[in-house]
C-alpha cells in the first residue's frame, strides 16, 4: 500500500470512532425491554482467603493475579486490592437467615429464606459444631446483608454478605452510621445510610481456630456528587420494594473464606 492509500483507508480505529454518545443516545435503551431485575445477577462483593478457589491455580474457577486478602466482584471478577481497600455508599441494610442443606448434599442454593423473627428461626437449637440446626436436619446462618454502591469512574452496584466472625464488623459499620447526626430546620437528625462514602479494606483476624482476611470499615465522608446521590437513593429504594433479587449460592456462602 502505497502513501496515499495508507492515507484514505479506513483504520480499525476510525470504524470504531463512527460510534459515538450521541449515535447511541438515538436508540438508548433499545433491547433491554424484556429484560427485569430477575434477569440481572447482584454482584457480591468477596473477600478472598488461603481456601478460595480464586485463588487456587489448579482450580477451575481460578482468576489471575487472585491473591489472599484481595476484594472480589463475583460477577465482573474484577479484583481489588484489599489494603487499598474500596469505596462504597451503603444504600440498605437487612439480616436474615439463610436456611443451607450440609455441604454434599445442597444443590449449589440456599433451601429457604428466613425473617429473623420466624419460627422457623426459634425452632433451630445450637449443636456441637457451634451450628443453629433445624429439627429438619438443616443449619442457619446468621447473615448480614449490605447491599452498597461502588464509587468510582463507573458507579456499579452490589452486595456484601457478612456472617460468622464478620457480624461483629456488620454491627460495628452500623453503629458507625447510626451515630452520623447532623444539624436541620428542626434539630438534630440522622441522615440515611447512603449519605456517606466508606473505605472498606481487609485485616487479618484469627481467633483459638484459625487466621483468615475479614472487613475493615471507615468513613470517608458525606456524598458529595447529587447524581451518585440519587443512584444511591433510587437503589435503596428499589430494595425497600423488593425490586432486587438475591441469589445466595454455595460459592457465595463462602464469602467469609475462615478455614473453620
Amino acid at each position: 500500500m502505497n502513501q496515499e492509500q495508507r492515507k484514505t483507508a479506513p483504520t480499525t480505529a476510525g470504524a470504531r470512532n463512527i460510534a459515538s454518545a450521541a449515535l447511541f443516545e438515538q436508540d438508548a435503551n433499545k433491547g433491554f425491554q424484556q429484560m427485569t431485575q430477575e434477569d440481572l445477577a447482584l454482584p457480591f462483593l468477596k473477600v478472598l482467603g488461603q481456601l478460595s478457589p480464586e485463588v487456587n491455580t489448579r482450580h477451575a474457577k481460578h482468576i489471575d493475579k487472585a491473591q489472599p486478602g484481595m476484594i472480589l466482584n463475583t460477577v465482573t471478577n474484577e479484583l481489588y486490592d484489599g489494603t487499598k481497600g474500596i469505596q462504597v455508599i451503603p444504600c440498605y441494610y437487612k439480616r436474615e437467615y439463610v436456611e443451607w442443606k450440609e455441604r454434599g448434599e445442597s444443590l449449589g442454593a440456599p433451601v429457604a429464606i428466613h425473617s429473623t423473627d420466624s419460627d422457623v428461626v426459634a425452632s433451630a437449637k445450637r449443636d456441637t459444631m457451634n451450628k443453629d440446626r433445624l429439627p429438619n436436619g438443616n443449619y442457619l446462618e446468621n447473615t448480614a446483608s449490605h447491599f452498597v454502591l461502588i464509587t468510582g469512574t463507573n458507579t456499579s452496584t452490589a452486595l456484601i454478605t457478612m456472617k460468622s466472625t464478620q457480624l461483629k464488623t456488620s454491627k460495628k459499620w452500623n453503629t458507625m452510621m447510626l451515630g452520623i447526626k447532623l444539624k436541620g430546620k428542626d434539630g438534630l437528625f440522622t441522615p440515611p445510610t447512603y449519605s456517606h462514602v466508606y473505605l472498606l479494606k481487609t485485616v487479618q483476624q484469627s481467633n483459638d481456630k484459625g487466621t483468615w482476611f475479614g472487613w475493615d470499615v471507615n468513613k470517608l465522608g458525606p456524598v458529595e456528587d447529587k447524581a451518585v446521590y440519587d443512584q444511591a437513593k433510587s437503589f435503596s429504594q428499589n430494595i425497600s420494594k423488593g425490586n432486587v433479587k438475591v441469589k445466595h449460592t454455595s460459592d457465595s456462602k463462602k464469602s467469609e473464606s475462615t478455614p473453620f
